[in-house]
């Protein structure tokens, strides 16, 4: 199909150039000449300049949209680079981890008495280590999505990133959540990791909430907190916030938006809207049996 698309592209092109050059033609005899110019020959100008007018708005269209297709392929990259990367901590580190595990375990059998605290502090630490690179490895690859879905992922995440905090969370749910596409739910679930990331890491908040509601317009994220708040950015990219900026290029690339609301001591709040697909758009302005 896209071979067949180029080649039309490219045969357009050809006959607009041979257009163009048999009409410069076509008026260099009628000069020569000093005759004036026929019918014809006006037709082929305007046909010309139609074929020529018709490739730059193409271009301009095709240019209109490469950032746009030029984000959402980056986006599409980093997925995948996040998903090899989870795969390596989680099989490849994780199983010689697991066998440093066995092997301290086999020598605690057999040293002395007095090498026992120490195999028992070794064993602890391979423990810990190998509970952080499994907790590492799940907020690279979200493999939970598929299988319980956004609110359930979102609340194991939660737990698991606020348990040593002093911050009280709540996520807000009243409907269910099915039928929300792969790409839109890893989208929010990027979202809200990345807002809570930079919740602990800037904000010093004591209280989170977090909304998800089926809407008539799409899938609505909120996400609030009572942290130390700050200025944002027009152009988070060019600002430097790298992680706003990632949570905007996410919403854009699925013709959604987003919005952070945010001042010096009065917190941040995030909004973010994720269009319904054409075809669930009229379901969606039905409420559901369950959704009551």
């Amino acid at each position: 199909m896209f071979q067949r698309c180029h080649s039309r592209a490219a045969l357009l092109r050809w006959a607009t150039t041979l257009l163009c050059v048999a009409s410069l033609a076509a008026n260099l005899a009628a000069y020569l000449q000093t005759q004036p110019l026929s019918a014809s020959l006006l037709l082929l100008q305007l046909v010309a300049m139609l074929g020529v007018g018709w490739h730059l708005r193409h271009w301009a269209r095709s240019i209109s949209l490469r950032p746009a297709e030029l984000a959402d392929r980056m986006l599409k990259v980093q997925e995948s680079e996040r998903q090899r990367l989870s795969r390596e901590l989680h099989d490849d580190i994780g199983q010689l981890l697991t066998a440093a595990k066995l092997q301290v375990d086999w020598l605690q059998r057999r040293v002395p008495t007095e090498l026992q605290t120490h195999c028992s502090t070794l064993r602890s630490t391979l423990d810990h280590t190998l509970s952080n690179v499994r907790d590492v490895s799940a907020i690279l690859n979200p493999r939970q999505l598929a299988s319980l879905g956004l609110e359930a992922s979102l609340r194991a995440h939660l737990l698991r990133t606020l348990e040593s905090s002093d911050v009280h969370w709540s996520l807000e749910c009243q409907q269910r959540l099915g039928g929300i596409s792969d790409e839109v739910a890893m989208a929010a679930f990027r979202i809200t990791q990345e807002a809570v990331t930079n919740m602990l890491r800037h904000a010093q908040a004591h209280n989170l909430v977090i909304r998800l509601q089926r809407t008539p317009a799409g899938l609505a994220l909120s996400i609030h907190d009572d942290g130390c708040g700050f200025v944002p950015a027009q152009d988070p990219a060019y600002a430097g916030q790298r992680g706003m900026a990632g949570m905007l290029e996410r919403a854009t690339a699925l013709q959604g938006s987003l919005t952070i609301t945010s001042q010096p001591g009065q917190g941040t709040q995030i909004n973010a809207l994720f269009p319904w697909p054409p075809r669930s758009q009229e379901r969606a302005r039905t409420p559901s049996s369950d959704d009551l």
